[in-house]
């Protein structure tokens, strides 16, 4: 049984979530998780909200609320929708936590010690309306690399390259669009540049990674600088070196804290479970793998900022060192990054209100559809767009149509003829050919989802279901009364390939599948769910955290046979077909604009 740590990234708790948030950091990880349980494997699914920062302090200003007032709003909200969409983390918890504070100050005591953080001077950029800081990803301007007129203050997504705010051309505050002013400050930065050489080593011996991450992270290499990881703000973590502690305009930039937070997540867990050691069997074992998801823009932070963090705490950068009390800590395995989620074609952006939140979405259409459609048609490998006709498109003629239809029609016929499992009889060709197509999908299945191959896994998937459909054309057992034992022959073959189908389609429709299992006559807990608990830390109030107990649910990456005899109720529907006007309207929360 192997050991793996599925780290998802930290979604900022400055507002809820929409679906192409969701689309990048959430369906992925999760799909990859559940698979990896039902392969019988021992998964550590650790998150959080990530609560420091400017983002919190600019919208808690917008809303006359503390930034710690807003973080416990929204925190709760991004909690509860994806509890909702039932991601299944062992731990989604926050960065306001007195464990996250001590673990971070840790590492970047280490990093001081080894010599891999260093103070600098920099222009630093303040708004004059307010006079604080503005932080670098609220800067923007043009790339003066490539001339891309979006990059931000601390890198450009279209190049790749690192940048300071006050090398951008016309730069501009995304808050209000004034012209920030330049003043010189002192910081901490993360020297790079001397993790260079350990860092090119390490990524050397990655294999497999996506094309676009390696390719992005080899790019990042060619010119690392130091970077920034103090900032002037008072909301953050503080600074534990002496002089800079007790200064309460300076803490920890919000992308460290929040990096190491997965690490933190994971010694939170272990405390919550009642072995305080037990993280060491995900961060310090040759034999466990460790998975990172997010989207394109924060590839950075996790195959070479991460990596460096690590690698200099643990001692082990170009210039060595020793490692941090909680000694040697493994680096990621694979990073696993998804492309943007669009909405005709834009980018989704809650400030130019192209945006689709989870909560509505769920309300209205349930979390199945949603996680089929990124299955199917997120941006895996490549930028998506999501529209209304394509989401009823693929709900109507895949999920309705061809799933939903088999499992109906098969158990519908079933009820009626048998009120229970058939008896098989002799089988012909045709039902073995179907029995043995179902048998190796567990293997083409499996394979492609621990590659996290998610499209080519549910597309195979789907491909058992539309053999299924055909298989009950071609046999017609609705024809077969005068030959009952051919007709229960036909139907076990097909029960037993929709069970099957069903265990497949598990991680991808994790609620639907507990109800296809149940309708076969299935008893408990199929596929897990992840549950909101109250916790309570010294010194801070109650709040939420998701968690669950995923060890005793039933799913398992096999097929089961089915047990004859087993009685049968009449089958619901298991999805409603959409109104087709709705591709051309849009819902009345998310209308589409007519030309």
């Amino acid at each position: 049984m192997a050991k793996i740590l599925c780290s998802v990234a930290w979604p900022y708790a400055n507002g809820p979530r929409h679906i192409g948030h969701v689309s990048g950091f959430g369906v992925p990880s999760d799909v990859f998780a559940r698979y990896q349980r039902m392969a019988g494997n021992d998964v550590l699914m650790v998150s959080g909200s990530d609560e420091h920062g400017t983002a919190i302090q600019v919208q808690a200003d917008r809303e006359g609320l503390t930034p710690q007032q807003t973080a416990d709003k929204y925190h709760r909200v991004i909690v509860e929708d994806l509890q909702a969409l039932g991601l299944t983390y062992d731990l989604y918890t926050r960065t306001t936590t007195n464990n996250h504070t001590v673990v971070v100050q840790e590492l970047f005591r280490a990093l001081v010690d080894n010599g891999y953080v260093v103070p600098k001077t920099q222009m630093g950029a303040i708004s004059p309306s307010t006079g604080r800081t503005l932080a670098d990803r609220y800067i923007e301007g043009t790339c003066p690399i490539c001339g891309y007129e979006g990059a931000r203050g601390d890198q450009c997504d279209k190049c790749g390259n690192q940048l300071d705010p006050i090398d951008l051309i016309n730069p501009r505050s995304r808050i209000n669009g004034e012209t920030p002013k330049f003043v010189q400050t002192e910081h901490f930065f993360l020297d790079l540049p001397s993790l260079a050489e350990s860092l090119s080593a390490w990524l050397a011996t990655r294999e497999d990674w996506r094309p676009n991450v390696m390719n992005f992270s080899l790019q990042l290499l060619k010119d690392l600088k130091p970077r920034p990881i103090t900032r002037d703000l008072d909301w953050g973590i503080p600074i534990p070196v002496e002089g800079w502690r007790d200064n309460p305009m300076k803490s920890i930039y919000v992308w460290f804290d929040a990096v190491i937070g997965y690490f933190s997540a994971s010694i939170e867990w272990s405390r919550r479970v009642g072995d305080p050691e037990a993280w060491r069997q995900w961060w310090q074992n040759d034999e466990a793998k460790g998975y990172y998801f997010m989207g394109k823009d924060n590839i950075t932070f996790h195959s070479v900022i991460w990596p460096g963090i690590l690698l200099g705490a643990n001692g082990q950068g170009d210039h060595g060192g020793s490692p941090s009390a909680y000694g040697i800590l493994d680096l990621p395995t694979e990073v696993v990054s998804s492309e943007y989620l669009t909405m005709s074609g834009s980018k989704f952006s809650t400030s130019r209100h192209t945006v689709i939140y989870v909560r509505d979405f769920l309300r209205e259409f349930g979390p199945d559809a949603l996680r089929f459609f990124i299955a199917v048609a997120g941006p895996e490998n490549q930028d998506s767009d999501f529209t209304w006709e394509e989401f009823v498109r693929r709900v109507n003629n895949e999920l309705a149509n061809e799933w939903g239809n088999l499992v109906n029609r098969s158990l519908s016929m079933a009820h009626k003829n048998n009120g229970a499992i058939p008896t098989p009889g002799e089988l012909q060709p045709i039902d073995e050919e179907l029995l043995a197509l179902s048998r190796d999908s567990f293997f083409v299945v499996g394979d492609l989802l621990s590659k996290a191959k998610f499209k080519q896994a549910i597309g195979e998937a789907m491909r058992l279901v539309s053999a299924a459909n055909k298989y009950l054309s071609d046999t017609e057992p609705w024809k077969l009364k005068s030959d009952p034992a051919r007709r229960d022959t036909v139907l076990h073959t097909v029960l037993q390939v929709v069970s099957d189908a069903n265990t497949l389609l598990t991680p991808f429709l994790p609620h639907s599948a507990q109800k296809v299992y149940e309708a076969l006559g299935g008893e408990g807990v199929w596929a897990a769910q992840p549950e909101i608990r109250e916790v309570s830390e010294e010194g801070n109030a109650d709040y939420p955290i998701l968690t669950g107990d995923y060890a005793s649910q039933k799913a398992v990456w096999k097929s089961i046979p089915l047990e004859v005899g087993k009685p049968l109720d009449k089958p619901a529907p298991l999805f409603t077909k959409l109104d087709e006007t709705l591709g051309q309207t849009g819902p009345e929360w998310s209308p589409i604009e007519q030309a």
